[in-house]
Protein backbone atom coordinates (compact mmCIF):
# COMPACT_ATOMS: atom_id res chain seq x y z
CA UNK A 1 0.00 0.00 0.00
CA UNK A 2 1.67 3.48 -0.83
CA UNK A 3 1.95 5.78 1.91
CA UNK A 4 -0.50 8.86 0.69
CA UNK A 5 -3.67 5.63 2.10
CA UNK A 6 -5.71 7.30 4.89
CA UNK A 7 -5.97 5.23 8.03
CA UNK A 8 -9.40 4.33 6.88
CA UNK A 9 -8.75 3.12 3.95
CA UNK A 10 -6.07 0.66 5.23
CA UNK A 11 -8.66 -0.68 7.43
CA UNK A 12 -10.60 -1.06 5.07
CA UNK A 13 -8.43 -3.71 3.42
CA UNK A 14 -7.27 -5.37 6.43
CA UNK A 15 -8.16 -8.20 4.99
CA UNK A 16 -5.67 -7.94 2.09
CA UNK A 17 -2.73 -6.80 4.40
CA UNK A 18 0.45 -8.76 4.27
CA UNK A 19 1.42 -10.94 7.40
CA UNK A 20 4.29 -8.84 8.49
CA UNK A 21 2.21 -4.91 8.05
CA UNK A 22 -0.40 -7.35 10.32
CA UNK A 23 1.80 -8.63 13.02
CA UNK A 24 3.42 -5.38 13.48
CA UNK A 25 -0.06 -3.95 13.77
CA UNK A 26 -1.63 -6.30 16.44
CA UNK A 27 1.54 -6.44 18.17
CA UNK A 28 1.67 -2.83 18.75
CA UNK A 29 -2.11 -2.59 19.51
CA UNK A 30 -3.25 -0.51 16.36
CA UNK A 31 -5.33 -3.61 15.32
CA UNK A 32 -6.64 -6.21 17.59
CA UNK A 33 -7.04 -9.91 16.77
CA UNK A 34 -10.91 -9.54 17.49
CA UNK A 35 -11.17 -6.99 15.04
CA UNK A 36 -9.10 -9.18 12.60
CA UNK A 37 -10.98 -12.39 13.21
CA UNK A 38 -14.72 -10.26 12.72
CA UNK A 39 -13.45 -9.26 9.78
CA UNK A 40 -12.26 -12.24 8.42
CA UNK A 41 -15.63 -13.89 9.50
CA UNK A 42 -18.06 -11.37 8.43
CA UNK A 43 -16.16 -11.40 4.55
CA UNK A 44 -16.52 -15.55 4.80
CA UNK A 45 -19.92 -15.13 5.45
CA UNK A 46 -20.59 -12.24 3.24
CA UNK A 47 -18.76 -14.57 -0.03
CA UNK A 48 -19.57 -18.15 1.31
CA UNK A 49 -22.89 -18.08 -1.57
CA UNK A 50 -20.48 -16.96 -3.97
CA UNK A 51 -17.15 -19.15 -2.79
CA UNK A 52 -18.33 -22.29 -1.04
CA UNK A 53 -14.82 -22.07 0.45
CA UNK A 54 -15.04 -23.32 3.64
CA UNK A 55 -16.57 -26.57 4.90
CA UNK A 56 -16.60 -25.68 8.44
CA UNK A 57 -16.47 -21.95 9.85
CA UNK A 58 -15.08 -22.49 13.78
CA UNK A 59 -16.42 -18.76 14.48
CA UNK A 60 -17.41 -19.25 18.12
CA UNK A 61 -14.17 -21.14 18.79
CA UNK A 62 -11.98 -18.49 16.73
CA UNK A 63 -13.83 -15.28 18.66
CA UNK A 64 -12.79 -16.95 21.93
CA UNK A 65 -9.33 -17.54 20.54
CA UNK A 66 -8.81 -14.14 19.59
CA UNK A 67 -10.19 -12.67 23.30
CA UNK A 68 -7.51 -15.14 24.72
CA UNK A 69 -4.55 -13.54 21.53
CA UNK A 70 -5.15 -10.10 22.63
CA UNK A 71 -4.74 -10.90 26.42
CA UNK A 72 -1.43 -12.15 25.81
CA UNK A 73 -0.11 -9.76 23.73
CA UNK A 74 -1.18 -6.79 26.10
CA UNK A 75 0.33 -8.74 28.84
CA UNK A 76 3.77 -9.11 26.32
CA UNK A 77 3.71 -12.46 25.38
CA UNK A 78 3.54 -12.10 21.82
CA UNK A 79 4.49 -15.08 20.33
CA UNK A 80 5.16 -14.36 16.84
CA UNK A 81 3.95 -12.69 13.29
CA UNK A 82 0.86 -15.44 13.56
CA UNK A 83 -0.29 -14.68 16.80
CA UNK A 84 -4.00 -13.90 16.76
CA UNK A 85 -3.89 -14.49 12.84
CA UNK A 86 -6.81 -16.27 10.78
CA UNK A 87 -5.59 -19.26 9.55
CA UNK A 88 -7.38 -21.44 7.18
CA UNK A 89 -7.14 -25.99 7.03
CA UNK A 90 -7.06 -27.84 4.31
CA UNK A 91 -9.91 -29.91 5.44
CA UNK A 92 -7.43 -33.20 5.42
CA UNK A 93 -5.84 -32.16 8.59
CA UNK A 94 -7.14 -33.94 11.45
CA UNK A 95 -8.40 -30.74 14.36
CA UNK A 96 -9.36 -32.18 17.42
CA UNK A 97 -13.53 -31.68 18.27
CA UNK A 98 -14.08 -30.47 14.97
CA UNK A 99 -14.63 -32.71 11.86
CA UNK A 100 -12.11 -33.28 9.07
CA UNK A 101 -14.09 -34.96 6.02
CA UNK A 102 -11.56 -34.60 3.29
CA UNK A 103 -14.95 -33.45 1.53
CA UNK A 104 -15.51 -37.25 1.53
CA UNK A 105 -19.14 -38.22 2.20
CA UNK A 106 -18.97 -41.17 4.15
CA UNK A 107 -16.52 -39.00 6.23
CA UNK A 108 -18.81 -35.79 7.14
CA UNK A 109 -19.11 -36.93 10.51
CA UNK A 110 -15.93 -37.79 11.54
CA UNK A 111 -14.43 -36.10 14.43
CA UNK A 112 -10.60 -36.61 15.26
CA UNK A 113 -9.80 -35.98 19.06
CA UNK A 114 -6.45 -34.95 18.62
CA UNK A 115 -4.89 -32.16 16.10
CA UNK A 116 -2.63 -32.82 13.23
CA UNK A 117 0.69 -31.91 13.73
CA UNK A 118 1.22 -28.70 12.03
CA UNK A 119 -2.21 -27.92 13.01
CA UNK A 120 -0.71 -28.00 16.56
CA UNK A 121 2.46 -26.50 15.61
CA UNK A 122 0.12 -23.61 14.24
CA UNK A 123 -1.99 -22.89 17.10
CA UNK A 124 1.14 -22.93 19.24
CA UNK A 125 2.62 -20.18 17.09
CA UNK A 126 -0.24 -18.00 18.03
CA UNK A 127 -2.17 -19.09 14.98
CA UNK A 128 -6.32 -18.89 14.57
CA UNK A 129 -8.03 -21.74 12.49
CA UNK A 130 -10.86 -19.93 11.45
CA UNK A 131 -12.36 -23.03 9.51
CA UNK A 132 -11.52 -25.82 7.53
CA UNK A 133 -11.19 -25.73 3.41
CA UNK A 134 -13.16 -27.01 1.17
CA UNK A 135 -11.46 -29.36 -1.74
CA UNK A 136 -11.59 -32.04 -4.54
CA UNK A 137 -12.90 -35.33 -2.97
CA UNK A 138 -10.06 -37.12 -0.75
CA UNK A 139 -7.64 -35.43 -2.91
CA UNK A 140 -8.48 -36.99 -5.84
CA UNK A 141 -8.84 -34.68 -8.65
CA UNK A 142 -7.00 -31.52 -10.24
CA UNK A 143 -10.51 -29.53 -11.02
CA UNK A 144 -11.59 -29.16 -7.70
CA UNK A 145 -15.28 -29.87 -8.90
CA UNK A 146 -15.63 -32.60 -6.59
CA UNK A 147 -16.86 -32.79 -3.16
CA UNK A 148 -19.59 -33.73 -0.92
CA UNK A 149 -20.15 -30.13 0.32
CA UNK A 150 -20.19 -28.66 -3.27
CA UNK A 151 -17.69 -27.17 -5.32
CA UNK A 152 -15.39 -24.11 -4.23
CA UNK A 153 -15.60 -21.31 -6.67
CA UNK A 154 -12.82 -19.25 -8.83
CA UNK A 155 -13.12 -15.92 -7.21
CA UNK A 156 -11.74 -14.39 -10.57
CA UNK A 157 -14.80 -16.20 -12.78
CA UNK A 158 -17.10 -19.00 -11.33
CA UNK A 159 -17.33 -19.92 -15.07
CA UNK A 160 -13.57 -21.23 -14.85
CA UNK A 161 -12.47 -24.54 -12.35
CA UNK A 162 -10.83 -23.13 -9.18
CA UNK A 163 -8.09 -26.04 -9.30
CA UNK A 164 -7.43 -28.63 -6.58
CA UNK A 165 -7.55 -30.38 -4.82
CA UNK A 166 -6.70 -27.23 -2.20
CA UNK A 167 -9.72 -25.16 -4.23
CA UNK A 168 -11.25 -23.95 -1.26
CA UNK A 169 -8.08 -23.09 0.72
CA UNK A 170 -6.94 -21.04 -2.90
CA UNK A 171 -10.27 -19.51 -3.13
CA UNK A 172 -10.07 -18.57 0.51
CA UNK A 173 -6.92 -16.83 0.59
CA UNK A 174 -7.52 -14.91 -2.61
CA UNK A 175 -10.71 -13.27 -1.78
CA UNK A 176 -9.58 -12.25 1.91
CA UNK A 177 -11.03 -14.63 3.80
CA UNK A 178 -8.14 -15.54 5.68
CA UNK A 179 -4.50 -14.86 5.61
CA UNK A 180 -2.51 -18.44 4.70
CA UNK A 181 -4.14 -22.12 4.94
CA UNK A 182 -2.46 -25.07 5.53
CA UNK A 183 -2.63 -27.27 2.28
CA UNK A 184 -1.22 -30.81 0.78
CA UNK A 185 0.08 -31.59 -2.23
CA UNK A 186 0.66 -34.40 -4.37
CA UNK A 187 1.00 -34.08 -7.75
CA UNK A 188 0.18 -30.10 -7.55
CA UNK A 189 -2.87 -30.11 -5.40
CA UNK A 190 -1.66 -26.67 -3.93
CA UNK A 191 0.36 -25.52 -6.92
CA UNK A 192 -2.14 -25.62 -9.58
CA UNK A 193 -4.58 -23.89 -7.24
CA UNK A 194 -2.50 -21.12 -6.72
CA UNK A 195 -2.24 -20.81 -10.18
CA UNK A 196 -5.95 -20.66 -11.00
CA UNK A 197 -6.82 -18.48 -8.13
CA UNK A 198 -3.52 -15.93 -7.95
CA UNK A 199 -2.29 -16.84 -5.16
CA UNK A 200 1.38 -18.19 -3.91
CA UNK A 201 0.95 -22.03 -3.41
CA UNK A 202 4.07 -23.59 -1.60
CA UNK A 203 4.96 -26.95 -0.32
CA UNK A 204 8.63 -27.71 0.73
CA UNK A 205 11.42 -30.23 0.44
CA UNK A 206 9.77 -33.57 1.35
CA UNK A 207 9.49 -33.93 5.26
CA UNK A 208 9.91 -30.57 5.59
CA UNK A 209 6.64 -29.94 7.08
CA UNK A 210 5.34 -32.76 9.31
CA UNK A 211 2.33 -35.16 7.09
CA UNK A 212 1.40 -37.07 10.53
CA UNK A 213 -2.26 -36.49 11.17
CA UNK A 214 -3.67 -36.36 7.70
CA UNK A 215 -6.96 -38.50 8.02
CA UNK A 216 -4.95 -40.21 11.08
CA UNK A 217 -5.76 -44.06 11.28
CA UNK A 218 -7.54 -43.88 7.54
CA UNK A 219 -5.93 -46.42 5.58
CA UNK A 220 -3.27 -44.39 2.58
CA UNK A 221 -1.74 -45.33 -0.28
CA UNK A 222 1.63 -46.06 -0.40
CA UNK A 223 2.19 -43.91 -3.05
CA UNK A 224 0.50 -40.93 -1.34
CA UNK A 225 2.45 -41.56 1.66
CA UNK A 226 5.85 -40.62 -0.81
CA UNK A 227 4.36 -37.82 -3.25
CA UNK A 228 2.00 -35.95 -0.45
CA UNK A 229 3.50 -32.90 0.99
CA UNK A 230 2.18 -30.82 3.16
CA UNK A 231 1.74 -27.52 1.67
CA UNK A 232 1.39 -23.75 2.13
CA UNK A 233 -1.25 -20.95 0.48
CA UNK A 234 -0.62 -17.61 1.03
CA UNK A 235 -1.09 -14.10 -0.96
CA UNK A 236 2.66 -13.47 -1.32
CA UNK A 237 6.16 -15.65 -0.96
CA UNK A 238 6.97 -13.26 1.91
CA UNK A 239 3.95 -14.25 3.42
CA UNK A 240 4.81 -18.03 2.33
CA UNK A 241 8.23 -17.35 4.48
CA UNK A 242 6.66 -16.35 7.91
CA UNK A 243 4.55 -19.57 7.90
CA UNK A 244 6.76 -22.03 6.30
CA UNK A 245 9.36 -20.55 9.71
CA UNK A 246 6.36 -21.08 11.69
CA UNK A 247 5.55 -25.14 10.77
CA UNK A 248 8.80 -26.54 9.52
CA UNK A 249 9.82 -29.44 11.58
CA UNK A 250 13.59 -28.48 13.78
CA UNK A 251 15.25 -30.52 11.73
CA UNK A 252 14.28 -29.44 8.57
CA UNK A 253 15.16 -25.66 9.56
CA UNK A 254 18.92 -27.18 10.00
CA UNK A 255 18.53 -28.36 6.48
CA UNK A 256 17.38 -25.47 4.89
CA UNK A 257 19.75 -23.39 7.18
CA UNK A 258 22.55 -25.38 5.80
CA UNK A 259 21.17 -24.89 1.94
CA UNK A 260 21.20 -20.99 2.43
CA UNK A 261 22.72 -19.31 -1.06
CA UNK A 262 24.99 -17.18 0.11
CA UNK A 263 25.80 -15.38 -3.38
CA UNK A 264 23.85 -12.76 -4.20
CA UNK A 265 23.93 -13.30 -7.55
CA UNK A 266 21.52 -16.51 -8.23
CA UNK A 267 22.16 -18.86 -11.23
CA UNK A 268 18.50 -19.69 -12.57
CA UNK A 269 17.44 -22.20 -14.75
CA UNK A 270 14.56 -21.65 -17.56
CA UNK A 271 12.94 -24.89 -18.36
CA UNK A 272 13.58 -25.83 -22.20
CA UNK A 273 12.25 -29.08 -22.78
CA UNK A 274 8.04 -27.85 -21.63
CA UNK A 275 5.61 -26.31 -24.19
CA UNK A 276 2.53 -24.35 -23.13
CA UNK A 277 -0.71 -22.67 -24.73
CA UNK A 278 -0.10 -19.56 -26.27
CA UNK A 279 -1.40 -17.06 -23.48
CA UNK A 280 0.67 -19.12 -20.98
CA UNK A 281 3.84 -18.83 -22.89
CA UNK A 282 3.86 -15.67 -23.55
CA UNK A 283 3.34 -14.66 -19.87
CA UNK A 284 5.74 -17.21 -19.00
CA UNK A 285 8.13 -15.34 -21.11
CA UNK A 286 7.62 -12.11 -19.95
CA UNK A 287 8.39 -13.63 -16.24
CA UNK A 288 11.95 -14.77 -18.03
CA UNK A 289 12.13 -11.07 -18.65
CA UNK A 290 11.84 -9.88 -15.48
CA UNK A 291 13.68 -12.29 -13.47
CA UNK A 292 16.38 -11.49 -16.25
CA UNK A 293 15.73 -7.63 -14.93
CA UNK A 294 16.63 -9.08 -11.28
CA UNK A 295 20.60 -8.99 -12.64
CA UNK A 296 21.10 -13.19 -12.07
CA UNK A 297 22.51 -15.40 -14.33
CA UNK A 298 20.20 -17.03 -16.58
CA UNK A 299 20.63 -20.28 -18.73
CA UNK A 300 18.82 -22.90 -20.64
CA UNK A 301 18.04 -26.57 -18.62
CA UNK A 302 16.17 -29.42 -18.45
CA UNK A 303 13.03 -29.79 -16.09
CA UNK A 304 13.27 -33.64 -14.88
CA UNK A 305 9.58 -34.29 -16.03
CA UNK A 306 10.12 -38.39 -17.02
CA UNK A 307 9.10 -39.17 -13.69
CA UNK A 308 7.68 -43.40 -13.29
CA UNK A 309 3.80 -43.54 -13.39
CA UNK A 310 2.09 -43.02 -10.80
CA UNK A 311 2.04 -45.99 -7.88
CA UNK A 312 5.86 -47.30 -9.76
CA UNK A 313 7.81 -46.27 -6.16
CA UNK A 314 10.82 -49.08 -6.92
CA UNK A 315 13.56 -46.33 -7.53
CA UNK A 316 12.20 -43.28 -5.78
CA UNK A 317 14.49 -42.85 -3.04
CA UNK A 318 17.48 -43.57 -5.22
CA UNK A 319 16.17 -41.27 -7.79
CA UNK A 320 16.10 -38.78 -4.98
CA UNK A 321 19.28 -38.56 -3.59
CA UNK A 322 20.26 -38.40 -7.09
CA UNK A 323 18.19 -35.34 -8.42
CA UNK A 324 20.65 -32.99 -6.81
CA UNK A 325 23.52 -34.08 -9.02
CA UNK A 326 21.09 -34.50 -12.24
CA UNK A 327 19.36 -31.29 -12.24
CA UNK A 328 20.76 -28.69 -10.39
CA UNK A 329 24.20 -29.63 -10.59
CA UNK A 330 24.91 -26.27 -12.43
CA UNK A 331 21.85 -24.55 -11.25
CA UNK A 332 20.15 -23.17 -8.07
CA UNK A 333 16.43 -22.84 -9.25
CA UNK A 334 14.48 -23.89 -11.93
CA UNK A 335 11.76 -22.01 -13.60
CA UNK A 336 9.07 -22.99 -15.66
CA UNK A 337 5.05 -22.80 -15.73
CA UNK A 338 3.11 -24.27 -13.31
CA UNK A 339 0.57 -25.42 -15.66
CA UNK A 340 0.76 -25.39 -19.49
CA UNK A 341 -2.81 -24.53 -20.31
CA UNK A 342 -5.18 -21.52 -19.31
CA UNK A 343 -7.69 -22.05 -17.00
CA UNK A 344 -10.36 -24.45 -17.90
CA UNK A 345 -14.13 -23.69 -17.94
CA UNK A 346 -16.00 -25.58 -15.35
CA UNK A 347 -18.57 -27.01 -18.16
CA UNK A 348 -15.26 -28.60 -20.20
CA UNK A 349 -13.87 -29.73 -17.02
CA UNK A 350 -16.78 -31.51 -15.47
CA UNK A 351 -16.88 -34.75 -16.29
CA UNK A 352 -12.75 -35.44 -15.86
CA UNK A 353 -11.52 -35.08 -12.50
CA UNK A 354 -8.08 -34.52 -14.18
CA UNK A 355 -8.73 -32.19 -16.74
CA UNK A 356 -6.27 -29.85 -15.03
CA UNK A 357 -2.92 -30.71 -16.13
CA UNK A 358 -0.08 -31.50 -13.57
CA UNK A 359 2.18 -32.16 -16.31
CA UNK A 360 4.70 -29.51 -14.68
CA UNK A 361 4.01 -29.90 -11.14
CA UNK A 362 4.70 -33.65 -11.04
CA UNK A 363 8.44 -33.74 -10.71
CA UNK A 364 8.66 -31.90 -7.91
CA UNK A 365 6.64 -34.45 -5.97
CA UNK A 366 7.67 -37.27 -7.01
CA UNK A 367 11.67 -35.93 -6.24
CA UNK A 368 10.97 -34.30 -2.93
CA UNK A 369 11.45 -30.95 -4.42
CA UNK A 370 10.59 -27.37 -2.62
CA UNK A 371 8.43 -25.31 -5.49
CA UNK A 372 6.22 -22.61 -5.37
CA UNK A 373 3.75 -20.75 -7.58
CA UNK A 374 3.16 -17.20 -8.12
CA UNK A 375 1.00 -14.89 -10.12
CA UNK A 376 3.35 -14.00 -13.18
CA UNK A 377 0.30 -12.62 -15.96
CA UNK A 378 -3.34 -13.04 -17.44
CA UNK A 379 -5.09 -15.13 -19.62
CA UNK A 380 -7.09 -13.46 -22.26
CA UNK A 381 -9.94 -13.98 -19.77
CA UNK A 382 -8.73 -12.39 -17.23
CA UNK A 383 -7.95 -15.46 -15.41
CA UNK A 384 -3.99 -15.85 -13.83
CA UNK A 385 -1.14 -18.00 -15.32
CA UNK A 386 1.21 -18.78 -12.73
CA UNK A 387 5.28 -18.89 -12.56
CA UNK A 388 7.15 -21.93 -10.65
CA UNK A 389 9.99 -21.76 -9.13
CA UNK A 390 11.47 -25.72 -8.37
CA UNK A 391 14.70 -25.81 -6.38
CA UNK A 392 17.31 -28.39 -5.31
CA UNK A 393 16.24 -30.20 -2.09
CA UNK A 394 16.55 -28.20 1.01
CA UNK A 395 16.73 -25.19 -1.61
CA UNK A 396 13.71 -23.36 0.17
CA UNK A 397 15.47 -20.20 0.60
CA UNK A 398 16.45 -19.68 -2.86
CA UNK A 399 13.15 -20.53 -4.30
CA UNK A 400 11.24 -18.15 -1.56
CA UNK A 401 14.13 -15.46 -2.09
CA UNK A 402 13.88 -15.15 -6.08
CA UNK A 403 10.28 -15.10 -5.71
CA UNK A 404 10.03 -12.24 -3.18
CA UNK A 405 12.34 -10.68 -5.54
CA UNK A 406 10.03 -11.72 -8.81
CA UNK A 407 7.07 -10.28 -6.97
CA UNK A 408 8.36 -6.88 -6.04
CA UNK A 409 9.56 -6.43 -9.48
CA UNK A 410 6.27 -7.22 -11.01
CA UNK A 411 2.71 -6.28 -10.60
CA UNK A 412 0.29 -9.87 -10.45
CA UNK A 413 0.62 -9.94 -7.00
CA UNK A 414 -1.31 -7.00 -6.58
CA UNK A 415 -4.26 -7.90 -7.86
CA UNK A 416 -7.17 -8.84 -6.82
CA UNK A 417 -10.39 -10.58 -7.69
CA UNK A 418 -12.92 -9.38 -4.80
CA UNK A 419 -12.39 -5.79 -3.24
Amino acid sequence: MVATETRETVDEQLHYLNLRDLAARIRTGDVSPIDVIDACLARIEALHPRLNAFITVLADAARERAVEAEAEIRAGAWRGPLHGVPIGVKDFYDTAGVRTTAAFETFRNRVPTRDAVAVSTLKEAGAIVIGKTNMHTLGMGTTGLESAFGPAHNPWDDAYVPGGSSSGSAAAVAAGLCYATLDTDAIGSCRLPASCCGVAGFKGTYGAISSKGILDGEPVDEAILWLSHPGITTRSAGDTAIVLDAVAEPDARAKMSAHDSLSPRLRIGVAANTSAEADVDRAFKSAVETVRSLRHEIVAATAPLDVPRMGDLRTIQTDRDAIADRAFSDIDVLLLPTIPSTVPLVEKARANPQALPAAHTMFANYFGLPAISIPCGVDGHGLPIGLQIVGRPWGESAVLRLAREFEAAATEATRRPIP
